[in-house]
């Protein structure tokens, strides 16, 4: 047995493939693997004469404090020893936090969410615990993480260009797909409980300020009229339809039927596709876009011939804005908004309004029911005698 509890003692260790040994219980030992640079941590179970002993690699741990290195093996030691002796439910294999953010997205997840899982989950070293040894520390330690991380207002070769921190309603969304994937292990037997998440990834409340922005008719137009010719089109779809920017930039000429003046929106945040009446003047405009392209060409194309995106828009929208003097929380999502809440305005009944935005109905009433108030007082007008 060897001293492996402090970093000095750790270094005086030689390399060696067969891991240096504590005994941390009954029947129970922490090992570390000593390597030319760091090593790795094993914790090691003797279950007895029937099932032998069992190992399980707890990483290097490369992402913690040398100095805590120790304490954070001896908790995720526990943890699994805890298993291994019944004193929790059994799980039927164990798998990182990486592999369930992988299996979740085979699964069914969506592009953005699996963007997201690429850019903010695999680099940070939570992809690397296992999911039943998941600590809330961990989970909090990432949640700020990800809060500390600038906005990316666009992508240059040059280098990406940020603004400032991320807001609350963006850190709400960036936190979705990991919650998912956590539920997804927790749902399908790899972890029992929930408990390391469920609080520490609870999202902020009243947080979508930016995306309940109204803008009415004439801020619509001043805002088009501040685009370059490719954007402007771009954003007049979205003035004309209650989809999501990205949904909008996904549409293809094959999307859009002009004899029928019939639009399909296909693999909308996971919903099934489906299919929009559109008036003349709106058939009209997407008749130009499509008007001598391929099938498989963007139906709403930037000027380099690309497909819009996230960090294409951005930046114009926002000069827009600032030029027409729209307020300074105002962005493409805005414009969704702006929509739907025209529409409930108008009348059209909720369910109507959810099949062409490609929402719930149960969103729009929780959103958007305030609207039809003064209708309802009016309709109760007409009941009295």
């Amino acid at each position: 047995m060897k001293d492996i509890s402090s970093v000095s003692a750790r270094a005086k260790l030689k390399p060696h493939r067969e891991p240096y040994w504590a005994k941390i219980g009954t029947r129970s030992y922490l090992g570390f693997r000593k390597a030319d640079k760091g090593g790795t941590w094993i914790v090691r179970y003797y279950g007895g004469y029937r099932d032998g002993q069992t190992y399980q690699s707890l990483g290097d741990l490369a992402d913690i404090l040398p100095t805590d290195q120790y304490d954070k093996a001896m908790e995720l030691a526990r943890i699994w020893l805890g298993q291994q002796r019944g004193a929790g439910p059994r799980i039927k294999k164990d798998i990182t936090v990486w592999e369930a953010c992988k299996e979740y997205v085979i699964a069914g997840a969506s592009r953005d969410q699996a963007g997201r899982l690429d850019r903010l989950v695999g680099d940070h070293y939570i992809s690397r615990v296992f999911v039943r040894a998941l600590t809330v520390d961990d989970v909090r330690d990432w949640r700020r993480h990800i809060e500390s991380l600038p906005v990316v207002i666009a992508k240059r070769k040059d280098g990406d260009v940020t603004g400032g921190k991320r807001s609350k309603s963006t850190v709400n969304r960036d936190m979705v797909p990991l919650r998912a994937a956590l539920n997804y292990a927790r749902d399908h037997g790899y972890v029992a409980t929930d408990h390391a998440w469920r609080v520490a990834l609870e999202p902020y409340e009243k947080a979508d300020k930016r995306r309940n922005v109204y803008l009415d008719r004439g801020q619509r137009r001043a805002l088009v009229e501040n685009l370059q010719a490719d954007a402007a089109v771009f954003v007049r779809g979205l003035c004309a339809l209650p989809l999501r920017p990205g949904a909008l930039a996904k549409l293809s000429c094959s999307d859009f039927d002009a004899r029928k003046h019939e639009l399909r929106i296909a693999g909308d945040k996971g919903h099934a596709d489906r299919h929009i009446l559109l008036p003349k003047s709106t058939s009209d405009v997407l008749a130009k876009c499509a008007k001598g392209r391929p099938a498989d060409a963007p139906l709403f194309v930037r000027a380099n011939g690309k497909r819009w995106d996230r960090d294409a828009w951005k930046g114009p929208i926002k000069s827009a804005a600032i030029a027409a003097k729209l307020p300074e929380d105002a962005v493409a999502y805005s414009l969704r908004h702006s929509a739907i809440t025209d529409l409930v305005v108008s009348g059209l009944d909720l369910a109507t309004v959810a099949t062409l935005s490609g929402t719930s109905v149960a969103m729009i009433e929780r959103h958007y029911s305030h609207l039809q108030k003064h209708r309802a007082a009016d309709a109760l007008a007409k009941l009295a005698l």
